[in-house]
């Protein structure tokens, strides 16, 4: 399969993905075959500078992603606020991850290459390329890998941004839902029971679709009022 049609047919794949996490974990998969690597995975940076490891083709990668954050140095880290991409042809004798380095070799992985994974309006994490050999890749894997990252950044985007307008919409549902029931239950109109919601998550300091979906699961009480803190199951959403 040349490039071309090899890209085409992950964009059409990773589109048809239900979600956002099955959608990272695609791309590991999909990398692992694009650049023939032994391993691959995707470390992603959430609020507040919070890193996850969210795909991985072998434990191993899970160990060496860990192994950076507790070290706090590595190029999967490096890639995400530094250059754009780093590589190594011999960790265990890498000057720059000292403490990292030898202790990934351990794992059995000798060379890495790491892509930043972004958009123009976001960065994303990092793109994680493995291999057990020495000298393993090399200017070409890296041109593939810097397409591939486009293409995969473009893919998780457009994940986010569809899991994040189902929200939105799952959001007014349930906020129209609540405003029924406050409707009927005290005999008010639309404008007056979304401002009873909406005075509740001010004095409570929570979202109004918590405050929403606490009346939706409590219509059966006599009073309506929200009282926290936040039922389980709801905060965080």
């Amino acid at each position: 399969m040349d490039s071309s049609t090899f890209f085409a047919q992950m964009a059409l794949d990773l589109h048809d993905e239900p979600n956002a996490e099955r959608t990272i974990e695609r791309i590991a998969e999909y990398a692992q075959v694009a650049t023939g690597c032994d391993d691959a995975g995707i470390m992603l940076v959430h609020a507040r500078n919070q890193i996850e490891t969210a795909a991985a083709t072998s434990s191993r990668v899970g160990e060496s992603h860990n192994l950076q954050i507790i070290h706090d140095e590595g190029p999967c880290l490096d890639a995400i606020d530094g250059e754009a991409h780093y590589s190594s042809s011999d960790v265990a004798r890498d000057p720059r991850w000292q403490k990292w380095g030898p202790s990934v070799a351990e794992l059995g992985i000798r060379s890495v290459l790491s892509v930043r994974l972004e958009t123009r309006s976001r960065r994303y994490g990092s793109l994680n390329l493995y291999a057990e050999r020495v000298d393993a890749f090399d200017d070409d894997d890296l041109a593939v890998a810097t397409v591939f990252v486009r293409h995969a950044s473009v893919a998780l985007a457009n994940a986010h941004n569809e899991e994040g307008l189902q929200l939105a919409i799952d959001a007014r549902k349930l906020i129209g839902q609540a405003q029924g029931i406050l409707m009927e239950r005290f005999d008010i109109d639309a404008d007056r029971a979304f401002e009873f919601l909406r005075r509740q998550s001010q004095t409570h300091n929570v979202k109004l679709r918590y405050v929403a979906e606490w009346v939706v699961q409590h219509r059966g009480s006599p009073d309506a009022t929200f009282s926290g803190p936040v039922p389980d199951g709801v905060a965080g959403r």
